[in-house]
């Protein structure tokens, strides 16, 4: 096989990986994780099914890349070193939420919740690795101690999740930005600086 050839079938493969994974996000968030099929995803998709597998090996991988696309593409660790403040952090976050990502983070919850889901250990990582992401943030604006960023990442992640489930029931009665500003002011009131 010539480079270009190659290079080619890796095009076509990116593209159905691309397209797999906005139909399965749009579904899951839509109609949750145990309600979409393969044969749902492909009819969106414009892929075959067989396909699906070949790309992510089961549906558990699939909804995983789903859930670590979306949050690259809000909270990623590149946009934690900027130093931004909390305020804007949270702000990336409110716009996950707006977007598909609010219910589908709720899906995958739904999911790793049963202990025997392929689902959970990979869910309990990608927390962890979130709240390390946080402590990180928490460091690089000063927070010395990493008992105390440790701490702070837990209740920090702990609040945004409580609040889009929130606005997730009842979008009419919470206010998400607001809700979010006000989360922002009280850990830098809070925060100690050293």
């Amino acid at each position: 096989m010539t480079t270009s050839t190659a290079r080619r079938m890796d095009e076509i493969g990116d593209e159905s990986r691309r397209r797999i994974l906005d139909a399965a996000e749009q579904l899951f968030s839509e109609k949750g994780f145990e309600k979409t099929s393969f044969v749902d995803i492909a009819a969106l998709s414009g892929i075959s099914r067989g396909s699906i597998p070949w790309h992510f090996k089961n549906k558990d991988g699939l909804l995983l890349a789903v859930v670590e696309r979306v949050n690259h593409r809000y909270m990623s660790l590149d946009q934690m070193s900027e130093s931004p403040k909390l305020e804007e952090i949270l702000a990336r976050y409110g716009v996950l939420a707006r977007d598909f990502g609010g219910r589908l983070m709720f899906a995958v919850l739904t999911e790793a919740l049963n202990t025997d889901s392929v689902v959970h250990e990979e869910y309990k990582a990608y927390h962890a690795q979130h709240r390390r992401r946080v402590a990180h943030w928490l460091k690089f604006v000063g927070v010395r101690s990493e008992k105390t960023r440790e701490a702070l990442a837990t209740a920090i992640l702990g609040s945004m999740i409580g609040i889009t489930l929130q606005w997730q029931i009842d979008p009419e009665g919470v206010d998400l930005e607001a809700s979010f500003k006000g989360l922002a002011k009280l850990v830098d009131e809070a925060v100690p600086n050293g």
